[in-house]
């Protein structure tokens, strides 16, 4: 959560003395991001679904 909003800090809010988001200011980033290009970032960065292995087999007798 932390790391979500330092990147929503630095790169999408808009800062009202500077007129830029700090990323711009630091010559990071040339534009302002939007949350669209955050979420893009996040699913690019979550590792994709593999196959699922073999279910186990339920024996003939419960445990008691």
């Amino acid at each position: 959560m932390v790391a979500l909003y330092t990147v929503w800090y630095n790169f999408v809010m808009l800062h009202k003395k500077h007129r830029m988001s700090p990323a711009m200011a630091a010559g990071v980033s040339d534009r302002l991001w939007s949350m669209e290009d955050i979420a893009a970032l996040v699913e690019a960065a979550a590792p994709a679904p593999g196959k699922r292995g073999p279910y186990k087999k339920r024996g003939d007798t419960l445990d008691a």
